[in-house]
This record gives C-alpha cells, sequence and structure tokens, in this order.
C-alpha cells in the first residue's frame, strides 16, 4: 500500500507501508461487498424504475 503525504498542488512525498492498516482492508472488503450486491440487484432488475 501507498499514500500521499502533503498539501495539494505541492510537492509528493510517497510512503510504502508493509501491509495496509486493518480498517483500511476492512473498508476495502466492504466496498467490494457492497459492489457485488448492487452490481447482482442491477442486473436482475436492471436501471431502477425501468421495466
Amino acid at each position: 500500500m501507498t499514500y500521499w503525504v502533503g498539501e495539494a498542488m505541492q510537492g509528493t512525498d510517497y510512503k510504502d507501508l508493509p501491509q495496509p492498516p486493518e480498517k483500511v482492508a476492512q473498508s476495502t472488503q466492504t466496498l467490494a461487498r457492497n459492489s457485488i450486491h448492487l452490481t447482482r440487484l442491477l442486473k436482475a432488475s436492471q436501471y431502477p424504475g425501468e421495466a
């Protein structure tokens, strides 16, 4: 995992972490699950409101 340190529009300083923090891993997993759920809903009934 790499993250950026610094103010916007200034020089960049990238830091590498040996492994992602637990909160980041948990949030990424939740995002993936929510995306899969939404994909299944849209696949089943297309865009909301359309027949």
